[in-house]
């Protein structure tokens, strides 16, 4: 069974936490791997992550050089295979030219086009964590062999995915948690009834008020009454805003 006992050796509390977290992060995945880490707290987001000092871990710390510098391509969360698949898959999975492998089946990775696979990964191969975050928020990680040859990561992925999971969701929920400022978070202590929830529900799928207020047999009013009191429970300025808050809650979700 892999050590998990230096977790807290990757775990963030401060910025000047940061640069020694990232370096325990890189020698603890090199002991189980030779490999360079690439890793975003938030593949939404064009944001670098760094140390205290303002140094970007990515050069300072995982070892990539100016010519191969992933994170200048600006469409890569579009582009790249890896982060496409962070938003379909919650667990570690590993992908090279050949497929994606994941522990439990998955038939919307299944999908994402391989085509140039290396060129548009900046790997032959990789074993990749994602992170998802609260407030709908989703980090990713990526373990990529520092022998190119090696496209079989078979073996790695077996004997290691799990442990690299759990230190790569310490280190990066961490780093988001002291290094992002939260402005553009959802308000806390925010609560919505029963009936705002149900209608915000199905608002999020596309349906008027008057389609609401046929649905729940209630009048458009009472509709508009209670989107307009989960808009100001949520700090929110218009309709989308309030859906789009209330699922980076929880309140509402796209199966619901």
């Amino acid at each position: 069974m892999a050590d998990t006992s230096r977790l807290k050796d990757v775990r963030i509390q401060s910025r000047e936490d940061v640069r020694k977290a990232a370096e325990a992060f890189r020698d603890i995945a090199n002991e189980m791997m030779p490999c360079r880490i690439a890793a975003t707290h938030n593949i939404a987001v064009r944001q670098l992550m760094i140390d205290g000092d303002g140094d970007v871990l990515a050069t300072e710390v995982f070892g990539w050089t100016t010519e191969d510098r992933w994170w200048r391509v600006p469409q890569l969360a579009l582009a790249s295979p890896m982060p496409q698949a962070c938003r379909f898959e919650a667990e570690p999975f590993w992908v090279s030219e050949a497929g994606f492998r994941t522990r439990c089946p998955n038939e919307w990775i299944g999908k994402i086009d391989l085509t140039d696979f290396e060129k548009r990964a900046f790997t032959p191969a990789a074993i990749v964590v994602p992170v998802h975050l609260p407030f709908g928020q989703i980090g990713a990680v990526s373990f990529n062999p520092n022998d190119r040859a090696k496209v079989d990561l078979s073996e790695e992925y077996e004997a290691y995915s799990d442990v690299l999971g759990m230190y790569s969701r310490v280190f990066i929920s961490s780093y988001q948690r002291t290094m992002v400022k939260p402005e553009r978070l959802p308000v806390t202590g925010s609560q919505l009834s029963k009936r705002e929830v149900e209608c915000l529900r199905w608002a999020a799928i596309g349906k008027t008020d008057h389609e609401i207020a046929l649905i729940l047999k209630r009048s458009r009013a009472t509709i508009r009454f209670h989107i307009h009191n989960a808009a100001t429970k949520l700090d929110a300025v218009n309709r989308s805003q309030t859906v789009f808050k209330a699922a980076q809650l929880g309140f509402i979700g796209l199966n619901s």
